[in-house]
């Protein structure tokens, strides 16, 4: 019998199709991807995990304090939203959520669907002008728009071979029970990979060029990251990018996209 899960498994895994889940727009993102988990129940479970999250920091009164910030943040979402249709054509129209939660934690996040949530903590420990917070916010909507979490999501059910989690990851067996959790880790509790980031911070200068924000402004955010992250374990040993590493690709990346900042402006 366990020949024959592992034969079925092996059967399963190579009959997945691979693709690119986005167009690849001046910054070429379209690297291949399995996905054995589906888009909806991804974005299903999103929607749930956001709720959470927001029903929980609205119990403690952290949700949506600072109105000034709060409309600054969604300014900026509103232009960059649009542009999403480089790369996914049915992305303008996803229910696009943008919450502010008061925190002193340096995060920000976007979960499958468009689900955005800043920490007042990033905005003001960086002191980040719109520039830099539409780079920041660029970077989270390309996790979105690549699907990382549901890529993700995949992987684990791949690598763990556990007839439970393949059930899962097809959208059978108690799957509707788990989705919101397996959401919310892939999606904000767990680091993404070295080339997710990467992916994402391209798409994310493309975003701001294109919505008439110097794109340049994300090389500025990783020069205030790196000066908070002194000490920090050597790439090496990170699944993030260094600082170092970031900023010399998005200078090679904010200046590909530069022509399209400068047909923004006009």
């Amino acid at each position: 019998m366990k020949y024959i899960y592992m034969i079925f498994v092996s059967l399963l895994l190579t009959s997945c199709s691979y693709s690119s889940s986005t167009s690849g727009g001046t910054v070429g993102a379209d690297r291949k991807q399995m996905m054995l988990v589906s888009a909806g129940d991804m974005r299903a479970g999103s929607a749930q995990a956001y709720k959470k999250v927001l029903s929980d920091a609205n119990s403690k009164g952290l949700l949506n304090k600072d109105k000034k910030t709060l409309n600054r943040i969604r300014a900026i979402a509103k232009r960059l939203i649009p542009h999403t249709r480089v790369f996914k054509k049915d992305a303008p129209a996803w229910k696009w959520e943008v919450n502010l939660i008061s925190s002193k934690e340096l995060n920000a996040w976007c979960m499958s669907g468009g689900k955005i949530a800043f920490y007042t903590g990033i905005i003001e420990s960086l002191k980040l002008n719109d520039g830099q917070i539409a780079a920041i916010m660029g970077h989270e909507i390309a996790h979105a728009l690549r699907e990382h979490n549901r890529e993700r999501a995949s992987s684990q059910a791949a690598s763990n071979l556990g007839m439970g989690l393949l059930k899962s990851s097809l959208g059978l067996g108690s799957f509707g029970s788990k989705i919101a959790d397996v959401a919310y880790n892939v999606g904000v509790n767990l680091p993404f990979s070295r080339s997710h980031e990467t992916e994402a911070d391209r798409i994310g200068v493309e975003l701001s060029a294109r919505a008439g924000y110097d794109p340049r402004e994300a090389i500025r955010v990783w020069e205030k990251m790196a000066k908070l992250s002194k000490g920090a374990p050597p790439e090496i040993l990170s699944t993030h990018p260094s600082s170092k590493t970031r900023i010399k690709d998005l200078t090679k990346y904010a200046k590909k996209v530069m022509p399209l900042y400068n047909k923004a402006k006009r």
